[in-house]
């Protein structure tokens, strides 16, 4: 029988691992990756992109800026309860301007491949 499946915050798996970000796997299909992310006070993480991974997010605290582009030069700024799409491929940073807060995002990424793909020297 089909049930429903519940995982605690505190019971999270450790995610892919980019300079700068903190994620943690909720839940984990073929597919489909549901995961929560944290950035410290201030931090900016490593460039990135999630493959062939669209990325859909929802900002649960703080302010979020991610910035993408040549050297960053375009940026989204996501505030709390605002929900964004990263398009796979897309080269990106997040950080977290804010020195006084931590901020949390809730991530879901549909695709297959690898979930996060670290760049250098962008």
């Amino acid at each position: 029988m089909p049930r429903i499946e519940v995982v605690p915050g505190t019971d999270l798996k450790k995610g892919e691992s980019t300079p700068g970000i903190f994620r943690e796997k909720a839940f984990q299909s073929s597919n489909v990756l549901m995961s929560r992310t944290r950035l410290e006070r201030g931090a900016v993480s490593g460039w990135h992109h999630h493959g062939t991974h669209e990325l859909y997010g929802f900002l649960v605290s703080g302010q979020l800026r991610l910035e993408y582009g040549p050297k960053g030069a375009d940026a989204a700024v996501v505030g709390p309860g605002d929900f964004f799409h990263v398009p796979p491929g897309l080269v990106h940073r997040d950080v977290n301007p804010d020195r006084a807060h931590q901020l949390v995002i809730v991530n879901i990424l549909v695709g297959s491949g690898v979930p996060v793909v670290n760049v250098e020297g962008v």
